[in-house]
């Protein structure tokens, strides 16, 4: 079951004027996030991978052709509502997106606005912080968290509103290594424990080696798309549109270069290291 459908989407930025047309941000892209899926998208600066991820909740809509979430039209203003129910947001920025001075009112934010009962928020505040490992800082100041933890919360702000997906755009953009493993690590449990779809916009290989699928955008068309493995295993073409592969898979393709008989197509350290391993008792 699909979650989410692009269907021939093309989108574009208003130029500074009528006569200034700019080129499509967006152009044909065709595919579906199935539900409960963990899909990473990458591309260069410029790619369209985040106006992509905007499209999967109606920040914007296409220019022609249709999103729907859930077989809701992104375009029919009166699903919008609804749709940001099903789809959630997570930002780079973490700071931009705190609205209270107290961690568990923050996450609390949006159920309120929904009109949730009470003891009901109660209740989701409490379990949306539990499932991000954030419970133990429901009465802390924001400001005094680190990004990472920030970047939880904000999380659990989505989950309190009981989202089917999120959609996180470069949410570790801006943290150092430690908040990324604890959002990414998060985001996984998540998905695997919950089944919330996810999507993550993503410019780190690592991330994204971690993910179902990788789909990867360059100059707003979608030019590869299938599993890390499979993506990663073309070099070549993943360097020609400005992208690289984890470190762990370019370590092993520089030793194979080099003469070694080392099996390539590994994804992250526990598997490099293994096949480091095997190729020494050969």
């Amino acid at each position: 079951m699909n979650i989410i459908e692009y269907k021939d989407v093309t989108f574009r930025y208003e130029g500074e004027d009528e006569n200034h047309v700019l080129p499509l941000t967006i152009d044909g892209v065709t595919l579906n996030i199935e539900k409960g899926s963990f899909v990473a998208v990458l591309g260069r600066n410029g790619s369209g991978k985040s106006t992509f991820a905007k499209l999967a909740n109606a920040i914007h809509l296409p220019e022609s052709g249709q999103v729907l979430v859930e077989g809701l039209d992104t375009k029919e203003e009166k699903n919008t509502d609804l749709i940001r129910r099903k789809v959630g947001m997570v930002f780079q920025n973490p700071d931009n997106q705190i609205v209270a001075t107290i961690v568990e009112d923050d996450v609390a934010f949006g159920p309120e606005n929904l009109g949730v009962a009470p003891d009901e928020i109660r209740r989701r505040v409490d379990d949306s912080l539990k499932a991000v490992g954030m419970y133990d800082f429901r009465l802390a100041e924001p400001h005094k968290l680190s990004g990472g933890q920030k970047q939880r919360v904000a999380i659990a702000g989505i989950l309190a509103m009981q989202t089917d997906c999120i959609v996180l755009d470069e949410p570790t953009a801006m943290l150092d290594p430690i908040g990324r493993r604890e959002v990414l690590s998060t985001v996984l449990r998540l998905n695997r424990e919950r089944g919330i779809t996810v999507l993550l916009i993503t410019h780190f290989m690592d991330e994204a080696a971690q993910a179902q699928r990788v789909i990867v955008l360059e100059k707003g068309k979608v030019l590869m798309d299938g599993t890390p493995r499979g993506v990663f295993a073309q070099p070549q073409a993943l360097r020609r549109c400005g992208l690289d592969v984890p470190q762990a898979t370019g370590l092993a393709k520089a030793l194979a270069d080099s003469g070694i008989k080392i099996k390539t197509d590994v994804l992250n350290e526990e598997e490099c290291i293994e096949a480091i391993l095997a190729a020494r008792k050969e």
